[in-house]
C-alpha cells in the first residue's frame, strides 16, 4: 500500500531537522573566527522592546544572514535582521531588530516550542569549554521559553523542554499588526534579560576572563515568503541552530 504524507508534516519534519530542537546534527563546515562585542552598562536596561537606553545607541549590530549552502543555492535573505548585545553585573541582554512584512505569533503561553508557532528570535548560550548549553526564545507577542541542554546528545530529550526554568526576562514591540495576514506589517523588536546567576548555575563563570559561544537565531513566518524564512548570525555552513562549533565567540567589554 502507498501511504501518501502530507506536505505539513514534511515541512514540520524539516523544521525539526535545520532550526531549533533538532534531534540530529550536521557536521560543521569550514569554521570562520568571529567575535561579538558586548559592552557593560552601569544603568540597568529597562526590558520593554524600545531599544532607546544609551547602551543600545554605542553598541555594535550585527546583521543576519543566511546560511552559506543556501547562499550557493542561490537563495537569498529576503527580511533583513539584526542583534546587539550589552551586560551589568545582573543580567546578559539582547536587543534584536527585525523588517517582517508579515508579523506571526500563534503561541498563547510561555515555554511553548514557539519556533513552531510564528516568528521568534532564539538566544543560544554556550561556555565554551563545557557541553551544556541555552536555548532561550522571544515573540513578537511577548512570550518566552527558556530550553536548556546538557549536551548536544540530550536534544529531543522532553526533560530539556519540561523541567528547565530561568529567570530571563523579554518584551517586544510591533511595527504593524499582530496575526493578521491581510495588511502589511513594518517590524518587529525585542529584548531579552537572561541573569547572570542562571547562567553560571552549573559551575562556568560568565565575566571579561570567561570564554562563551553564542548564537541569534530568527524564525519569520509570513503570507507574503514563499516558505519559513530561517536567518542567523554568525552566518553558519548550515541552517542547524545547534552547530556551535560555529557560534560566535562572545567577548564582554567592561
Amino acid at each position: 500500500m502507498k501511504i501518501k504524507i502530507s506536505p505539513i508534516i514534511c515541512i514540520i519534519a524539516s523544521l525539526f531537522l535545520t532550526g531549533c530542537t533538532c534531534s540530529r546534527v550536521e557536521n560543521a563546515g569550514s569554521l570562520k573566527k568571529v567575535t561579538f562585542k558586548s559592552f557593560y552598562t552601569d544603568k540597568p536596561i529597562n526590558i520593554d522592546g524600545m531599544l532607546n537606553e544609551q547602551v543600545w545607541k554605542k553598541s555594535i549590530s550585527y546583521p543576519l544572514y543566511i546560511s552559506e549552502d543556501a547562499v550557493d543555492a542561490a537563495r537569498k535573505l529576503n527580511e533583513a535582521g539584526e542583534a546587539r548585545f550589552a551586560w551589568d553585573d545582573n543580567y546578559f541582554y539582547v536587543a534584536a531588530t527585525f523588517t517582517d512584512s508579515d508579523i506571526v505569533a500563534q503561541g498563547r503561553d510561555d515555554q511553548m516550542h514557539h519556533y513552531q508557532l510564528g516568528d521568534v528570535c532564539e538566544l543560544f548560550l554556550k561556555p565554551e569549554n563545557e557541553n551544556y548549553y541555552w536555548e532561550l526564545y522571544v515573540t513578537p507577542a511577548e512570550n518566552k521559553t527558556s530550553f536548556f541542554f546538557p549536551s548536544r546528545g540530550y536534544l529531543g530529550l522532553p526533560s530539556c523542554f519540561e523541567e528547565y526554568k530561568s529567570g530571563l526576562t523579554v518584551a517586544a514591540r510591533t511595527q504593524g499588526t499582530l496575526n493578521d495576514w491581510h495588511d502589511k506589517d513594518q517590524s518587529w523588536t525585542a529584548e531579552m534579560a537572561m541573569p547572570i546567576k542562571d547562567l553560571q548555575a552549573y559551575g562556568a563563570k560568565f565575566s571579561p576572563q570567561a570564554s562563551w559561544k553564542i548564537l541569534i537565531g530568527r524564525y519569520n513566518y509570513s503570507r507574503y515568503l514563499q516558505e519559513v524564512e530561517l536567518s542567523m548570525t554568525p552566518q553558519l555552513s548550515k541552517t542547524s541552530y545547534h552547530l556551535y562549533e560555529e557560534y560566535a565567540d562572545l567577548e564582554l567589554i567592561p
